[in-house]
């Protein structure tokens, strides 16, 4: 186990999160806050700690896969635990558990608060959360590969760990050079968000915020209301743009380029709009008599989008809508957006492969002699990438059956609590009943909260990274490194 390495990638982090925190800084000098204060001393307090863990260049820069996913886990934790102290010093919220859940839920783009008066906190908190789901959507070691020249062609095992869905490839033959260009495409469809939002009226602040929430598919917003305040226009624009983020982004490496062939038979863009626009049709049908043809339209596609790529804005109280567009927008939490997006949720991918698997089962059921491949992309399908998913599918279920156990201590109905455990495992934000989109969490237990921390960390990093850290072998490995590194500094010393 390369411990160097990986306190060398948790110091950058801890560095990289310093400076971001200097943005609420200004954002609270502008706006005369005092909570300015307290985030620029967690900041300072960052980059120190930053420094002194990369003071010292790591003599060994290769790992492999198991060191990517310990230090793509310990960053996350990190970032979680470092994000949410400026909030709890500053008495913007009084509980840290609660502070770590809300930054938790940030970096992770969950969306799901323990805070019931969003408005009432500072604009530098306003900007921090939205900041984090910036960040946290294309992922905070992507943009440590972006911008931090690790040699070595073991910085991949950095972005298989951290980029979601059951595959990552090099849209280029240098790692970093992939970073820089997802990076790029990233801030471009942010400012064009951005620049929409500004053209609707829409103030600045809430603009800036809104577009990070949007492209970080997270959904915190500035207002109690989420999005329900804001006219149909700008509704209309962020439906459109959690659409565009919630697809494929190698689709918009092959636009850059034109390579329109590659871009447009992307098999897994095609079955994703075509799950949102049944989800719009279907959730149409069902509010329809509520609302009306434009307004029924609006609030069909808005929070379908918004629920699919797991962002978790609302313009209504979906809650309240007939059993069937309830069932539909579930239904929707787990299926998710594409891989190599920054949604959460099983992935279409995934689910696509998994039904074409059942439909091959079936035909050999019939057929036992046929010997036939699953075709996705156009490729066969491996077998091992079959295997892969059909593990990441029962993990899956042993993590969601166990959360919901754990947390049905509270006493809460099992539709809050399956909501509340859907809503954090795949980073979508709001459930139903006590966890829906005019309530929050913060009635849960301290227990519960740590569990659902868990679950969405759990759920950002596609569930192994994670779980990595509680296999004992990891631990074993790192001991024996760390006695390994101390005798051979004796031996130098002497």
């Amino acid at each position: 186990m390369n411990n160097a390495m990986i306190g060398f990638i948790v110091g950058s982090v801890l560095k990289i999160e310093g400076i971001l925190l200097l943005g609420p800084c200004a954002a609270a000098l502008w706006y005369r806050e005092n909570a300015g204060w307290y985030y620029l001393c967690v900041a300072v307090f960052c980059m120190i700690v930053g420094w002194l863990m990369t003071c010292r260049t790591p003599e060994d820069h290769v790992f492999y896969l198991k060191e990517g996913c310990v230090a793509t886990a310990l960053s996350w934790l990190v970032l979680s635990f470092f994000g949410g102290l400026p909030m709890y010093i500053s008495h913007q919220i009084p509980s840290f558990i609660d502070a770590m859940f809300e930054a938790a839920s940030g970096f992770t783009t969950t969306g799901a608060t323990i805070l019931s008066d969003v408005e009432g906190i500072a604009r530098a908190t306003q900007l921090w959360r939205s900041m984090t789901h910036w960040i946290g959507g294309m992922g905070i070691l992507v943009f440590l590969l972006a911008i931090i020249p690790l040699s070595g062609g073991s910085n991949m095992n950095i972005m298989r760990a951290e980029s979601p869905g059951p595959s990552v490839g090099k849209l280029v033959p240098k790692v970093r050079h992939t970073a820089r260009i997802l990076y790029l495409i990233y801030i471009g469809l942010t400012a064009l968000e951005l620049i929409f939002l500004l053209c609707g009226g829409m103030s600045l602040f809430e603009a800036v915020n809104h577009s990070m929430a949007t492209a970080g598919t997270g959904g915190f917003g500035v207002r109690n209301d989420s999005f329900a305040s804001y006219s149909p226009y700008l509704q209309w624009v962020a439906t459109v743009f959690m659409i565009l983020f919630g697809i494929n982004f190698n689709m918009y490496y092959f636009l850059v380029f034109r390579q329109f062939r590659k871009a447009f038979g992307m098999e897994e863009v095609r079955n994703y709009l075509l799950v949102v626009l049944a989800g719009i049709v279907f959730v149409f049908c069902c509010i329809y008599p509520q609302y009306g043809v434009a307004d029924g339209a609006r609030h069909a596609a808005f929070q379908v989008s918004s629920i699919i790529s797991t962002t978790g804005f609302s313009t209504a109280n979906f809650d309240a809508w007939p059993q069937a567009a309830r069932a539909m927008l579930v239904l929707l939490m787990f299926i998710g957006a594409c891989a190599g997006s920054t949604a959460g949720g099983l992935k279409i991918s995934r689910v696509v492969i998994a039904v074409k698997t059942m439909k091959k089962e079936l035909t050999a059921y019939l057929h036992p002699k046929s010997i036939k491949k699953i075709q996705y992309e156009g490729k066969p399908v491996e077998h091992e990438v079959v295997r892969s998913i059909n593990v990441y599918f029962i993990t899956f279920l042993i993590l969601f059956a166990g959360s919901v156990l754990l947390i049905s201590f509270n006493g809460y109905g099992l539709e809050t609590n399956l909501t509340a455990v859907a809503a954090t495992i795949n980073n979508v934000g709001p459930g139903l009943d006590m966890v829906g989109p005019t309530t929050n969490f913060g009635h849960f237990s301290v227990f519960s909260k740590c569990i659902l921390i868990f679950d969405m960390i759990a759920g950002r990093l596609e569930l192994f990274p994670l779980l990595m850290l509680f296999h004992p072998t990891i631990w074993k490995e790192a001991a024996s490194s760390t006695r390994l590194g101390r005798r051979l500094t004796k031996q130098n010393l002497q």
